[in-house]
């Protein structure tokens, strides 16, 4: 790709699919290696923050409740805001929509001869296209934000909500710099080009005759504003000139100051992994500092206007689903933890302000066109950014949302019926096993799935099983007597026989079998039910509702018979912990399925620990190799709090493991076989691979561990010794022997 043809900009709005698929192509070609960088160092920082805060639950516990509270208190906070202000001698104005908001902003800038405004960083703005506006009228708006400052100058839409150039490298913003402002600095390194950007800012600071600023809340019943920032860029905009503007979104106004504490702990641990941002601004404008007229203007007093904009907000508040988007605190948590974001950013991953995970309910939100939030397709719902989130928004619930509302605005697109029903199809295929497999594998078929359902023909199609994990089952069983009965009765355990593990992985199935006689168990198989996930991940939600409901009672009653379900693959026991909270309207029936249905190696663990195994019998009968082991964990296991219980049950028999820190393996499912999305997929399992290496080196005497059936593919398509991967429970089989 030419990079002088194409540039982020030309796909700030990716309401059609050509502009989508041209964004990713150019991110993937020029931004990659930036974005991935810095993502995952705010990730890991953020880690390590958040473990230093005792209370951290606790205080997402307390923030969403505030920010509940607070939309559904809007209209009357939005009142006691514009009295309090007022009150002060301050001004607010309630903008509808943009138009009315960028009009008022130009009328106050007119009316007070404004020639300058220096501006810190604000989406809202971005929102409304305010610079565009006021630089029509031949008003000078100069970004302070060091990175919304390069974006002006390279006429690009930001890609992060807070580090909007997190795209540019250190080179990239040199050469800017010196194409587009006069100057013999080196400018190489970014001391230097921090520096630089200060001085030349420094003199517009000086000059200004408006500042405006954003907010990151607003109290009602004070009227104050909190500010943070990490350049001082902010004090400078609100302190020096006598004019402040001050923009934000009716969504960002809370009850009270007091609670400005929880937020600002939780903002800076998630956004950056600071324990506090390097400024927080805490302002009750206008302030009664005196006027310093650096600017040669003879401004007598401070005046103070706040623009608070619905622009859609309203709409949303009164949306059942798309609601809770109103509670983001725009931390950009969700983006740091996305695999997808780490490898595409927000010019391919966002829309023209809005990016990331959070960004596309807030792009139809605000544009009140569907279209506009298309990128959510970029989101897998692998659910890494739900439990990292410091309000805990299901961001990946309010994308399968607006999925599945275009597809009844367009019609579902063959492809995604070609994946949502893979159920029925596999059903289907299991008769004719050897015939599909065969058929799958001729080049007519791949270019068909390719030109037809948008199957990318580079991968490989799974293989359906000849026999299926029941009838593996029901074959063993008639061919091994029961064991006898011990002195301890032990639990009534059922494998769940899940679409995926009973066509196309039996032996996953028979593997968790034997493993839980081994610990003594008498393990059963249950019949085969469609738990929905296929659906869901294509936005089918009504049919992912109906195959939950049928799911969901047939364990009710495998439950109400003494049994505890085990569950082999990690999108379908996630699916019974969590996304049945929503698919299923029964409270009870949700519960019951949620609470006695466990992983096979967190149930493994639990026994241990309750002192139902005799762990010490196990190990004398474990045959240690040389073989180093790499443990990939399950994005949505993780997001459940799982993803180690495999390597956990590992060390109890003293067994090491190296476990892998990324995120997502980058197939997720039905993702990584899409076509327009194989080629983000495959640099997410590239880097995988690459981890692997890193941490031991040669492949030679490595076995891979991962629970996904979707994993498991994806690093089998990419390595070199595919048959060195298996799933947790068929690799520890091998390794314990028979009981004598």
């Amino acid at each position: 790709m030419n990079s002088k043809s194409v540039h982020p900009r030309d796909f700030a709005s990716k309401a059609n699919k050509v502009n989508l698929f041209k964004a990713i192509d150019y991110a993937l070609a020029f931004e990659t290696e930036s974005v991935r960088h810095n993502t995952q160092t705010f990730n890991n920082n953020r880690y390590k923050a958040i473990s230093q805060i005792d209370d951290y639950e606790e205080l997402k516990d307390k923030a969403r409740e505030i920010k509940e509270n607070s939309i559904r208190n809007l209209p009357f906070l939005v009142d006691k805001l514009t009295e309090t202000i007022e009150a002060r001698g301050g001004s607010v104005f309630y903008a509808k929509d943009k138009k009315e908001a960028v009009n008022f902003i130009k009328e106050i800038c007119l009316s007070n001869s404004v020639k300058l405004a220096v501006k810190s960083k604000s989406i809202t703005s971005e929102e409304i296209k305010l610079n565009a506006t006021l630089e029509a009228e031949n008003i000078e708006v100069v970004e302070t934000d060091l990175a919304e400052f390069i974006l002006q100058l390279s006429k690009e839409q930001p890609s992060h909500i807070v580090a909007p150039a997190i795209h540019r490298s250190r080179e990239s913003i040199s050469k800017l710099f010196k194409e587009n402002i006069n100057t013999s600095d080196p400018l190489e390194t970014g001391e230097e080009l921090t520096a630089f950007a200060s001085k030349t800012l420094r003199e517009k600071f000086l000059a200004a005759d408006v500042g405006i600023t954003g907010a990151n809340l607003i109290s009602a019943e004070e009227g104050t504003i909190l500010l943070v920032e990490s350049e001082g860029n902010i004090r400078l905009t609100t302190h020096l000139p006598a004019i402040h503007i001050a923009i934000a979104g009716i969504e960002k106004i809370i009850p009270n100051r007091k609670d400005f504490g929880i937020f600002i702990e939780l903002l800076a641990a998630s956004a950056t992994g600071q324990v506090l941002t390097s400024y927080t601004n805490i302002l009750e404008p206008p302030l009664k500092a005196p006027t310093l007229n650096l600017n040669k203007r003879s401004d007598k007093e401070r005046k103070f206007f706040l623009v608070l904009i619905d622009d859609g907000r309203m709409a949303m508040r009164d949306d059942p689903e798309l609601k809770e988007a109103l509670y983001c605190i725009r931390c950009s948590a969700c983006m740091n933890v996305c695999a997808n974001f780490q490898t595409v950013g927000g010019h391919a991953f966002g829309g023209e302000c809005y990016t990331g995970g959070i960004g596309a309910s807030w792009a139809v939100g605000t544009t009140g066109k569907l279209e506009e939030g298309r990128f959510a397709e970029l989101c897998t719902g692998c659910s890494r950014c739900v439990p990292n989130c410091p309000v805990r928004i299901d961001i990946p619930r309010l994308n399968t949302v607006i999925k599945n509302r275009l597809s009844k605005l367009e019609s579902p697109s063959i492809q995604k019926m070609f994946f949502g029903y893979f159920g029925a199809m596999a059903k289907f295929a299991s008769k004719f096993p050897s015939s599909v497999n065969f058929l799958m594998k001729l080049n007519p078929v791949k270019i068909i799935l390719d030109n037809f359902f948008g199957v990318e023909k580079e991968r490989e199609i799974p293989e359906f099983s000849v026999e299926t994990f029941v009838e593996l089952y029901k074959k063993r069983k008639a061919h091994v007597p029961l064991r006898e009965k011990s002195d301890k009765e032990m639990q009534k355990v059922i494998v769940f026989a899940d679409v995926f593990t009973n066509y196309n992985n039996p032996a996953v199935g028979m593997n968790a079998v034997e493993l839980l006689e081994k610990f003594g168990f008498d393990a059963e198989v249950s019949e085969v039910y469609d738990d929905g996930r296929a659906a869901l991940s294509q936005g089918m939600i009504q049919y992912a509702e109906k195959k939950a409901a049928q799911t969901a009672s047939y364990l009710k009653n495998l439950i109400d018979d003494g049994y505890d379900v085990i569950v082999v693959e990690p999108s379908v026991l996630t699916m019974f912990r969590n996304d049945y909270g929503k698919l299923i309207k029964e409270d009870k029936l949700f519960s019951a399925v949620k609470d006695r249905c466990y992983d096979l190696f967190e149930y493994l663990n639990r026994k241990i620990e309750e002192g139902k195994i005799d762990i010490n019998h196990i190990k004398r009968n474990i045959k240690f190799t040389d073989e180093r082991i790499f443990y990939h964990g399950h994005c949505q296991l993780k997001s459940i709090g799982l993803g180690n219980e495999a390597p956990e049950l590992y060390k109890r028999l003293g067994i090491d493991v190296v476990i892998s820190t990324q995120e997502c393996c980058g197939m997720a499912g039905s993702f990584g076989y899409k076509k327009h999305y194989y080629k983000i997929s495959k640099s997410l399992g590239l880097s995988l691979l690459d981890q692997v290496k890193n941490k031991l080196g040669s492949s030679d005497g490595i076995v891979i561990l991962a629970s996904g059936t979707s994993c498991r593919e994806q690093l089998k398509g990419f390595s070199e010794r595919k048959e060195r991967i298996y799933h947790p429970a068929d690799y520890l089989n091998k390794l314990i022997l028979e009981k004598e």
